[in-house]
């Protein structure tokens, strides 16, 4: 465990894979847990990928689109040295409800630490796609795909990444 204070926030549609490995980021990291809830909750027609006319396929084909999320319960990301934020992987990079969140909060002088899930697709343009919603005084960490990883290796990437 890390003497810097963690916090891991992840956003989880359907299958529950982000989530699970949110919960073993935090325990290995003796963090604190946060989920990222849309204000309206994604059904599983609604990230339903092969139909180009579902809900999360138009999000992440319209330009600076922030869907809504809960905020009555944010954490307070300043009590917290380290963030890391997890989500599944949405036409190739974070769905736009993770910048929604990175565009709510004041990351200043914080470490952030992307991680994703997949069904495929690997991690591409996701850090991209996500850091022009933070300031220029955070230090962003590598992302990665990590629904693969287990064991130790996911242990050496996270105690790697504090």
């Amino acid at each position: 465990m890390s003497e810097k204070k963690v916090l891991v926030a992840y956003f989880s549609a359907e299958m529950g894979r982000t989530k699970k490995k949110a919960e073993e980021i935090a325990q290995i990291a003796g963090a604190d847990l946060y989920e990222i809830k849309p204000a309206v909750p994604y059904t599983q027609e609604d990230v339903y990928w092969p139909n180009s006319k579902c809900r999360s396929v138009v999000e992440m084909h319209t330009k600076g689109f922030r869907p809504e999320m809960v905020t009555s319960d944010l954490p307070d990301v300043q009590a917290y040295d380290v963030i890391f934020i997890g989500f599944p992987i949405w036409c190739a990079v974070a769905p736009q409800i993770i910048n929604t969140f990175l565009e709510a909060l004041d990351f200043s002088n914080k470490t952030i630490v992307p991680f994703a899930t997949s069904g495929g697709s690997g991690y591409g343009p996701t850090d991209q796609s996500i850091h022009p919603s933070c300031p220029d005084s955070v230090t962003w960490k590598k992302g990665a795909v990590l629904n693969r990883v287990s064991g130790e290796k996911l242990r050496d990437w996270v105690l790697g990444s504090l």
